[in-house]
């Protein structure tokens, strides 16, 4: 199902493929014999056509519309360096050389922000254009362009447009890409002309990956069905502030004045006065308090089958919406508790160099081509009339640099988390829907999806005053049952309620006119304001300059809820004391500016202390076992006086190290297993540093015993909305009250894609874990004999299964001989061309996908090569990037992309980057003058 750039799980590409009937494996043969040229029409396909996409990188072309040349210098991986006279010729020359690299990527993804997955790709993608249509990113995106951008950042969009067209001009599908040849065989879709509401659009479907805690305000009301509240809390403990550090430790939230009282932003939603949180400072416990009336308590010593009061119909409308987001093709990265990314900046006081050393790795789903598309752009004098000098990381489709460094300045992201997004319940009535007591119409739209080889369909679109209803997109959303978790007060539930939106990115924004603010700022002042247009997705932004100073800034839309509603679970929405109050001011939002400790780490943790901030940003933080581990990294190498290199950051990003190893492996060393083998696989553990290398044995055994551990206390007991499709228990029934003899257990199966279910094992699953482990007769460590594996009643019996468990699955999957096991071969990664790499014919996958690569790594490390507990031990997400900007001479930075520069499947650089980031090395990254006419392999030049 295109697009999906979702690595699979230690399996060869090709071979998990959805069945194709009799027109698609006519497909294959034909495809197989134009690549392999078996055949002479095969032939000239795997000449003519593979290479006729491959771009022009030498000599001159003629690009209509520029007002002087244009120079584009290309190093050896293909980078390329754009050099010219004029703002609107740079950012022109940079829409054709990202074409050049990256159309078909560039489609692909407009079409799946604007709804439109289904021209290029056919029926299948009905669904996910109707949800996506519902969303309505691109309506936002036009709206942006017409009533919020500036004049400039039009005309740099415009710009950028017209570069984009210029290369398609005159050009026919398999001229732009191989994927568009292939596409011909069962459609005849053209691609058409590129405008600037695409750029906006594809910021959207970013800000969709990286919304907050949507999921986990799902996964807490279907947490209902089967566990108590008491139980719900124990799985989402609170933020441990006294041993994960926030970021904001010694900064500000200036000009507070006002703000505790106002609530909002001036002139936001229309909330003047209104108080917001009110000083009630602090994330929320993140737990499902507010369900009050759910009722559930778990039975005996397996934790299922409570009395779920009132949730049967919450579940069906969220277990029907989790599989919607289960389908729904992920833009830049899985969006779940295990994801994230690491960025800090060191204080020229701790550097070798004298100045400011700043990393930046964003973890995001494996993606070929890369979600990152490295380039320079250069004024070659920089003036009022050609204002940039910049080099980074940017999207094909953006103009600008999303994260990189200017002549004076450098800057990183990672993703805050902060909540953003709340799905409220609806009571629908005829054609409207209950709000205050009163009916209120819909507002409604008509939308068409065309479809490739079909007939277009027709959908209306409803929305309450909350935002689109989601439930109107899926069918088992619409089966609502008798009861939901709501309180007595709640109307008639009648046919069930809808499941309504409400999120920030859906309102216009500026954060187009962030990205050229930032790219030309030349000092603290400047990125502070440039950042304060970032408005959607809200980013912890790191900063550096050559004047030595650091900071750190939390921009975004920031909703204020009342204190009765922390955002962690569905709120009613026809009570008026569930909307939200206004946005928290950008001039109340944390920030530090070269604090006294010389660093700053940010690594999704907690943003601020809540006893020290006025205002909720989230309930649900990650926990901070990544960010924690960096500070200490950079403490051990500047105590005493010690300084820190570039490569010293490098090797930081590599850090293996397992928190999670280091708390349990010593008590795993006092079970004493009865059985010979799996006390031979816990040997591995004795004298193990608790670091993943990917030849590592023991890090192989643990993480099996940590897979195992999460699966019996855990994952056994959660609903099957959470647990993995394929993994089927019998388990009590939900409306027991008491244990449930064997015949009267039913046979459930998990529902969820393995790559999100639960538990994941990220670091909320190590606070969970660290908690109980002071509590060794909990009813979490309970679980029941199967076959011949014996009950568990306790923590050190549950932790002895476990090593059993582990032993043997590992034995099925590497070999008896645990001499030759290691991480890497459990731990791989696969990179698979979005599209026809995914669900492609099985030969055609072959040919477009690369890998496998073993590697070390793992969950919630700083090597955050992520993957899940309760789906396998694939590589599910990966620094996307790594780069290491120094300060102190800018062509002595480093910086790595996943993949290449280029997204055709034949060419030098489609993965020419991924061995050396798979090794942990960087790439030279030459920014003057100089350096990059020194590095250039090829000379573009493009004239008017």
């Amino acid at each position: 199902m295109p697009p999906n750039t979702t690595a699979s799980t230690g399996q060869q590409p090709g071979k998990s493929g959805r069945k194709k009937g009799r027109k698609a494996r006519l497909i294959v043969l034909v495809l197989v014999l134009a690549l392999i040229g078996g055949v002479a029409y095969g032939s000239y396909w795997s000449i003519s056509t593979v290479r006729a996409s491959f771009p022009q990188t030498k000599g001159t072309l003629t690009l209509k519309g520029l007002s002087g040349p244009v120079e584009v210098k290309r190093d050896t991986y293909g980078i390329p360096q754009i050099y010219a006279s004029s703002d609107a010729d740079l950012f022109m020359a940079q829409g054709y050389v990202q074409a050049q690299d990256r159309f078909y990527e560039m489609d692909v993804r407009r079409h799946m922000a604007s709804g439109r997955l289904s021209e290029m790709f056919g029926k299948s993608q009905v669904d996910n254009d109707e949800f996506l249509r519902t969303l309505g990113w691109d309506r936002v995106a036009k709206q942006e362009y017409d009533t919020k951008l500036s004049a400039t950042t039009k005309k740099y969009l415009q710009a950028y447009a017209e570069g984009v067209n210029s290369y398609l001009q005159g050009k026919d599908g398999e001229d732009i890409s191989l994927e568009y040849a292939a596409l011909g065989f069962t459609n005849d879709y053209k691609p058409q002309a590129w405008t600037p509401v695409d750029s906006i659009s594809w910021l959207k479907a970013m800000a969709w990956d990286l919304r907050g805690n949507m999921q986990d305000e799902i996964d807490r009301a279907l947490l209902t069905s089967r566990l108590g509240p008491k139980q719900i809390a124990d799985l989402y403990p609170q933020y441990p502030y006294g041993r994960n550090k926030a970021i904001v430790q010694e900064g500000q939230y200036s000009e507070l004045a006002g703000a505790f009282q106002q609530g909002g932003t001036n002139g936001s939603s229309g909330t003047n006065g209104t108080s917001g949180t009110n000083g009630t400072g602090g994330t929320s416990t993140g737990t499902a308090s507010g369900a009050s009336g759910t009722g559930g308590t778990a039975s005996g010593t397996s934790g299922t089958g409570g009395t779920a009061s009132g949730t049967a119909g919450l579940d069906s409308q969220l277990g029907g919406l989790t599989r919607v987001l289960d389908d729904l093709p992920p833009a830049v990265g899985v969006n779940g508790d295990g994801i994230g990314s690491n960025s800090w900046v060191v204080g020229g006081e701790h550097t070798i160099t004298g100045k400011p050393l700043l990393a930046n790795d964003p973890h995001l789903s494996p993606s070929l081509p890369s979600v990152w598309y490295q380039m320079g752009l250069h004024c070659r004098s920089v003036s009022s009339t050609c204002q940039y000098d910049v080099s980074g990381y940017t999207f094909a489709g953006v103009p600008g640099v999303i994260i990189g460094h200017n002549q004076d300045i450098a800057w990183g992201m990672t993703n805050s988390g902060v909540d953003v997004t709340d799905l409220y319940l609806e009571k629908i009535t005829g054609n409207g829907y209950l709000y205050d007591g009163k009916v209120k119409p819909f507002e409604t739209r008509e939308e068409t999806i065309k479809v490739a080889g079909g007939s277009p369909k027709k959908i209306v679109v409803r929305e309450t005053n909350n935002g689109p209803l989601l439930s109107d997109r899926d069918e088992e959303l619409v089966k609502v049952g008798k009861k939901a978790a709501v309180d007595t007060a709640a109307p008639d539930r009648g046919d069930g309620y809808g499941v309504a939106l409400r999120w920030t990115a859906l309102q216009p924004g500026t954060t187009m006119d962030a990205v050229f603010a930032m790219d030309k700022a030349k000092n603290w002042t400047d990125f502070r304001k440039a950042a304060s247009q970032f408005e959607v997705p809200s980013q912890n932004l790191i900063y550096a300059d050559n004047e030595n100073h650091i900071g750190y800034t939390l921009p975004g839309r920031i909703p204020l809820r009342e204190e009765s509603d922390n955002g962690s679970i569905p709120a009613p929405g026809w009570d008026p004391e569930y909307r939200w109050t206004g946005y928290v001011p950008q001039d109340a939002l944390p920030y530090e500016y070269d604090p006294e400790r010389g660093y700053i780490v940010t690594a999704n943790q907690a943003v601020i202390d809540p006893d020290t901030y006025p205002y909720t940003l989230t309930a649900d933080w990650g926990y901070g076992a990544r960010s924690q581990r960096i500070a200490d990294l950079i403490q051990s190498k500047i105590k005493d006086g010690g300084k820190i290199s570039t490569d010293d950051m490098r090797q930081m990003q590599l850090d293996n190290s397992s928190e999670i190893a280091r708390l349990l492996v010593p008590t795993l060393l006092k079970i004493d297993p009865e059985n010979k083998d799996v006390r031979e696989a816990q040997k591995l553990l004795e004298g193990w540093d608790y670091t993943q290398d990917a030849d590592s044995a023991a890090a192989a055994y643990f993480n099996a015993v940590w897979r195992n551990v999460l699966k019996l206390a855990f994952g056994n007991k959660l609903p099957k909305e959470l647990r993995p499709r394929g993994q089927c228990l019998w388990v009590e029934p939900v409306n027991t009250t008491g244990p449930a003899d064997e015949a009267e257990k039913v046979r459930e199966c998990g529902q969820r894609d393995p790559d999100r279910a639960q538990p994941d094992g990220g670091d909320r699953w190590f606070e969970v874990v660290r908690k109980l482990m002071d509590q060794p007769d909990s009813e979490w460590w309970s679980t029941p004999k199967v076959g011949t594996r014996p009950a568990a009643h306790d923590r050190d019996q549950l932790f002895k299964r476990a090593m059993i468990d582990a032993r043997w699955e590992l034995t099925a999957k590497l070999g008896k001989d645990i001499d030759s096991w290691s991480w890497g071969r459990l731990h791989r990664l696969f990179l698979k061309n979005q599209t026809l790499g995914t669900a492609g014919p099985g030969f055609i996958q072959y040919a477009l996908n690369r890998g496998p690569w073993e590697l070390g790594g793992g969950e919630a490390t700083v090597n955050a090569t992520g993957w899940n507990a309760a789906g396998g031990y694939g590589v599910v997400w990966v620094p996307s990037m790594r780069m290491v900007v120094n300060l102190g001479d800018l062509d002595k930075s480093k910086w790595i992309n996943l993949t290449g520069a280029s997204g055709h499947a034949y060419s030098a650089h489609y993965v020419d980057q991924t061995e050396k980031w798979a090794d942990g090395e960087l790439l030279p990254w030459a920014f003057s003058d100089q350096a990059v006419e020194k590095s250039t392999s090829d000379k573009l030049v493009l004239k008017p």
